[in-house]
């Protein structure tokens, strides 16, 4: 047998070696980024509503952020949970909000990056951190409902409300895009908080221990953001039904969609490169 031929089914066999390894490799990734999965009983704590099993939470932001000086502001507000997801798809989730309701009451303060309480976001980006935030996930009795009163937002519950979780700030994000030929602005905000269950509540979340941090996403758009005020301290904007979601698991970078899974496809790349560089290496050595 010539040396061509030895040569030839070497470098076969590194190629199909390395072609296996990045299957391998994509397969692993994929698997490992699945967001954890959660389930929520509404009747073990009291509401009417059948149980979910999610690894998504669809939320509405229903806020206003208000500078308090040149660089800094509070930001307060309310995120309602609108659904849920599995997998990318939606799932049921009987009764809710219509015999019980789910949100997030949330109050931070923080400082910007880049820019100031006297620009305009609808010309130029802003940039900012949280520097405080903490909320309460509350389920009410019946549709709760959210309405601006001047420039705060407001709950109205539909009944009994009650206490399920708290936590607060790991760390957050906060942004200003222009938008529609700087005639709008698309706010988004991001944080990673602790996720502590409350007292008795236990029997609502599972699995046992639950997980201790979440992580929330608002992209909100162009539509959503409303500004108030004429620049500088007591200025700010409401965010009125923007959009958002929440996991156990990772920032998605999909706030408004379904949570968008990194390409396995890169790593079926680098395998075919790796391939190639093993046979050039091969045709070097020989």
């Amino acid at each position: 047998m010539t040396d061509a031929v030895l040569l030839l089914r070497a470098c076969r066999r590194t190629a199909f070696s390395l072609a296996l390894v990045a299957l391998a490799l994509t397969s692993a990734y994929t698997s490992a980024w699945a967001l954890p999965s959660f389930t929520f009983t509404p009747s073990a704590v009291g509401l009417t509503g059948s149980a979910v099993t999610a690894d998504d939470v669809r939320l509405a932001n229903f806020s206003s952020l208000t500078y308090t000086g040149a660089t800094t502001f509070t930001d307060t507000g309310f995120l309602s949970i609108t659904g849920f997801q599995l997998g990318g798809s939606n799932v049921t989730a009987g009764g809710l909000n219509s015999t019980y309701s789910l949100y997030l009451q949330f109050s931070g303060t923080g400082h910007l990056t880049t820019g100031t309480s006297a620009t305009d976001p609808r010309s130029a980006v802003t940039a900012g951190v949280f520097d405080t935030l903490s909320y309460s996930l509350i389920a009410a009795s019946g549709n709760a409902t959210f309405v601006f009163n001047g420039n705060a937002a407001t709950v109205i519950p539909g009944g009994a409300t009650q206490t399920l979780a708290t936590g607060a700030l790991l760390n957050g994000n906060v942004h200003t895009v222009p938008t529609n030929g700087n005639t709008a602005f698309a706010p988004s905000a991001d944080a990673t908080v602790t996720f502590a269950i409350a007292s008795g509540k236990q029997g609502f979340f599972s699995p046992i221990p639950f997980y201790p941090m979440a992580f929330i996403e608002l992209a909100n758009g162009g539509t959503t953001g409303e500004p108030f005020g004429s620049g500088g301290p007591g200025s700010g904007f409401r965010i009125n039904n923007g959009c958002g979601n929440l996991n156990f698991g990772a920032l998605t970078d999909s706030a408004c969609g379904t949570p968008s899974i990194p390409e396995p496809g890169t790593l079926v790349l680098l395998g075919l490169g790796l391939s190639g560089l093993g046979l050039v290496r091969r045709r070097r050595t020989h």
